[in-house]
C-alpha cells in the first residue's frame, strides 16, 4: 500500500520495528499517512500533516487512495471519549480523533464505514477560538505524563499542544522543538495571550512545551498534566514554588 489511516483508537508509532522499542508517537484514529516501506507486521510511514516517521503495525492500517489521504480533513472528534459503531462493533475512540469521508452520522476511508452521532467540531470554523482552546485544555488536567503519547491515559507536553492545535485547525509538528520553529516570535511574557505556547530549554535545547492560558498561567504535561505559573525565567510548579523548567521562546500561531 501506498497511503493508509489508522483504524484503531490509537497506534503507538516506535522508533524501530519491534513492540520492544521506543514509542515516539501515537497516531489516532483516522489520521493519514505515506508508507514508505511495507514487511507482513510493520511498515514506516510517514505522517501526512506533520511528515513524522516511525514504525507501525500493519494490522492497524487501513489502506486508501491518495486523494483521501491528503485532503484537509475538517471533522474532528470533540469528547475525550468518542464512541463509534463499525459494522455492528462499537469502537471507542479518542479526543482529536479524524474522521475522514464523514457526512451527517456516517463516514467511510478506504473499505471501512462507521457511524458517528456524538459531539464532533468542524476544524475550519473553530479556529483562533481562546475560549474552546481553555475548555479543551483543562479536561486533560491530571493526565499522565507518558513519553510518545497523545491520549487521556497518556500524553507528553507537545502530544498535549498538538492534540489542542488540530481540534482547533492547526497541525502543529509533533516534536517541541519542531512547534518551537513555527509561529510568529513573541518578545515579552506580558504580550502573550491565551493559546501562544511557551517553549523551555535545557543548555539551549528546547525540551518542554506548554499552552499559555494567560500571561502568568500555564497547563503542560509535567509528571501530570497540571496547571502551573509562569514568569519571565520560567516555571514554577503551583505546590512547590520552586521553578522546574526555564523559558525560552514563546511563539503564536494564529
Amino acid at each position: 500500500m501506498e497511503f493508509a489511516a489508522c483504524k484503531v483508537p490509537a497506534s503507538p508509532v516506535r522508533k524501530k520495528a519491534s513492540h520492544k522499542n521506543e514509542m515516539v508517537n501515537q497516531l489516532l484514529f483516522g489520521e493519514t499517512m505515506r508508507v514508505l516501506e511495507q514487511g507482513k507486521k510493520w511498515a514506516r510511514i510517514r505522517t501526512v500533516t506533520d511528515n513524522y516517521e516511525g514504525w507501525i503495525t500493519v494490522s492497524h492500517l487501513e489502506e486508501i487512495d491518495k486523494n483521501t489521504a491528503l485532503q484537509f480533513n475538517p471533522w474532528v472528534t470533540g469528547e475525550l471519549f468518542n464512541t463509534i459503531t463499525v459494522g455492528d462493533q462499537i469502537m471507542h475512540i479518542p479526543f482529536g480523533s479524524s474522521l475522514p469521508g464523514f457526512d451527517k452520522a456516517m463516514g467511510k476511508f478506504g473499505t471501512l464505514e462507521y457511524r458517528f452521532s456524538g459531539n464532533r467540531v468542524k476544524r475550519d470554523e473553530i479556529r483562533s477560538n481562546t475560549e474552546a482552546l481553555k475548555n479543551y485544555s483543562v479536561q486533560w488536567l491530571n493526565v499522565p505524563y507518558m513519553w510518545g503519547g497523545r491520549t487521556v491515559f497518556g500524553v507528553d507536553c507537545s502530544g498535549l499542544a498538538k492534540n489542542i492545535f488540530k481540534v482547533l485547525g492547526i497541525d502543529l509538528p509533533r516534536d517541541a522543538w519542531q512547534q518551537a520553529g513555527k509561529g510568529t516570535k513573541i518578545k515579552r511574557l506580558e504580550d502573550a495571550v491565551t493559546g501562544d505556547l511557551a517553549f523551555f530549554d535545557d543548555k539551549e535545547e528546547i525540551v518542554h512545551v506548554g499552552i499559555l492560558l494567560s500571561n502568568k498561567k500555564i497547563i503542560h504535561s509535567s509528571g501530570r498534566v497540571r496547571i502551573d505559573t509562569i514568569t519571565e525565567s520560567g516555571i514554577y510548579n503551583s505546590e512547590t514554588g520552586k521553578r522546574t523548567h526555564r523559558l525560552k521562546t514563546i511563539r503564536r500561531y494564529w
